[in-house]
């Protein structure tokens, strides 16, 4: 079975930091960007990060662009984000997902994971 499994998640003060992890089984999603999308209680989904099948290209959403860092290891089939100086607004389940293309809007990913929940406390 194929499937994109994220971890990391949990709940941490307005500053700290997280590491979120995007581990993909069953097939390998090295020829594939990768993304991540959030989505905040009560709103759509939006676009966080994305990077290329060799990691080097990224692309950011201006909101976490400084803060947010994505990164893979292809021998792992993991992506990964790295997120510092973490603000109350980032509060949200976290998704992953495999694209053709490094620009994605979340309905295009072929694949998807079931999210990791972050809460940032004031």
């Amino acid at each position: 079975q194929v499937q994109l499994v994220e971890s990391g998640g949990g709940l941490v003060q307005a500053g700290g930091s997280l590491r979120l992890s995007c581990t993909a089984s069953g097939r390998t999603f090295s020829s594939y960007a990768m993304a991540w999308f959030r989505q905040a209680p009560g709103k759509g989904r939006e676009f966080v990060a994305s990077i290329s099948w060799s990691g080097g290209r990224t692309y950011y959403e201006d909101s976490v662009r400084g803060r947010f860092t994505i990164s893979r290891d292809n021998a792992k089939n993991t992506v990964y984000l790295q997120m510092n100086n973490l603000k109350p607004e980032d509060t949200a389940v976290y998704y992953c997902g495999a694209s053709p293309t490094l620009l994605v809007v979340y309905r295009d990913l072929e694949l998807r994971g079931q999210g990791t929940l972050v809460t940032v406390s004031s």
